[in-house]
């Protein structure tokens, strides 16, 4: 913990598999899932104890305001009926003893429950850290869809500046009215006000980043400027798709381990109706006395060894309906969980259409921006030889922007596209250890 704050400042630069390698270990929903694993093996030792010996001590002392008296009838020991006190003022009894249950189907049956408990907590784990990538990976793709806009919008200024001066120059010297700088100057306040929002956004995003990560806030975090080329936006190479199958979805898995759990309490609840056995061994000693000293000095000792059948015979309507909820929710599990299969098929070719879709956008939207500044170059050349008007230079211009903006919207689409397909098909685990961004 103490090189905790060197360690961040060591990192001069992060890049999304360092992000997602430090959210998986500090996030903290990884501690909390952790420690329902732990609760799940605790409870697994539990289920064991009741199979293990279990040892009592027990101890009471009476003091008999008013002693109970018997009667021994008559033609016993006399003629008539006669009193007897068996027992005195004081009595003390202490006994230690020793349970072992040797047969209880319902608890073994229960047993069966550990394994499914312990994996149910490690799918849950995985389930968080699916969860952690994900929110990561969006967040960072969010900061890079964001800084390319900011270095967009900041060329798109410098034209307009540059376009500026020289409509000022031109105001100066009589050759040009106001009205033509004002109208850059509008378009030039216009993309002022798109760079502020944007950084803005920039900042939301960084702190989405770093609450995902679990990084402190007020530390900086310097992540890595990806280039057009390191951008995974090669629309034109067709992105291998992987195959679907339900069984990789941990959702999927989570509702198989809830079935299989459903099915062991149904089968605990039927074995309930068979008998229980069960042996102890008893060893004690008890006093009686009209004063309290011999009461709890002179103890006669006794011991006992036995068995007990416990055969529960009149609760068939209550173990019954338990047992027809029991029943009933295993058979919606079942189905819920050929519905998830369905459900999560649904999800992945969504997100292949999706990917798809967004790829050919966005191959299309970045060929519309290179368009769009071939028109502007010309547009430019001949408003600077007097060919075309102001109106006609902001138009191509303002294409520029319009095309870039549409372009950033399909790079996010396609981006978030690609993540949606991973998690689609539960390969979010493989996509953190296999990024290269």
């Amino acid at each position: 913990m103490l090189l905790f704050p060197v360690c961040l400042f060591a990192q001069e630069s992060w890049n999304l598999k360092a992000c997602i390698e430090f959210g998986l270990k500090n996030n903290r929903n990884s501690v909390i899932y952790e420690n329902e694993k732990l609760a799940a093996d605790a409870a697994a030792k539990e289920a064991l104890a009741e199979y293990l010996p279990k040892i009592g001590i027990t101890g009471t002392l009476d003091n008999n305001l008013k002693v109970q008296t018997s009667i021994i009838p008559a033609g016993v020991f006399g003629p008539t009926d006669i009193k007897v006190a068996f027992s005195q003022k004081y009595n003390t009894n202490a006994a230690v003893q020793l349970d072992q249950t040797i047969y209880d189907q319902s608890l073994l049956n229960g047993f069966k429950a550990n394994k499914y408990n312990r994996e149910q907590a490690q799918l849950n784990v995985r389930k968080s850290q699916e969860t952690i990538i994900y929110n990561i990976a969006n967040a960072y793709y969010q900061i890079q869809v964001y800084r390319k806009q900011l270095r967009l919008l900041a060329e798109n200024i410098n034209t307009y500046q540059k376009q500026m001066d020289v409509s000022a120059l031109q105001v100066q010297k009589g050759v040009t009215l106001q009205k033509d700088l004002d109208k850059v100057m509008v378009d030039y306040n216009n993309a002022n006000s798109e760079l502020r929002v944007a950084e803005s956004n920039l900042s939301l995003a960084l702190n989405q980043l770093k609450y995902e990560m679990g990084y402190p806030f007020k530390q900086e975090i310097q992540l890595d400027s990806l280039s057009d080329r390191e951008f995974p936006e090669a629309a034109a190479e067709v992105r291998p798709q992987p195959a679907f199958s339900a069984q990789n979805h941990t959702d999927y898995q989570l509702s198989a381990v809830n079935t299989k759990l459903l099915a062991i309490e149904l089968s605990r609840i039927k074995s309930g109706w068979l008998p229980k056995l069960s042996g102890y061994i008893r060893y004690g000693g008890n006093g009686f006395g009209s004063e309290l000293g011999p009461a709890v000095r002179d103890l006669n000792e006794y011991a006992a060894i036995g068995l007990k059948l416990n055969f529960p015979l009149f609760d068939f309507f209550k173990r019954n309906a338990q047992y027809k909820q029991a029943e009933y929710k295993s058979l919606n599990a079942m189905e819920q969980l050929q519905l998830d299969a369905g459900k999560y098929e649904l999800e992945y070719e969504n997100a292949k259409t999706k990917l798809v879709k967004a790829q050919s956008s966005l191959e299309s939207d970045r060929r519309n921006i290179a368009l769009a500044h071939s028109v502007f170059k010309v547009t430019d050349l001949q408003y600077r030889k007097g060919v075309e008007s102001l109106t006609e230079w902001l138009n191509a211009q303002q294409s520029i922007s319009t095309a870039q903006n549409t372009y950033l919207n399909s790079l996010y689409t396609y981006l978030q596209a690609g993540l949606d397909l991973e998690k689609a098909t539960g390969n979010l685990k493989t996509f953190y250890t296999t990024t290269h961004l």
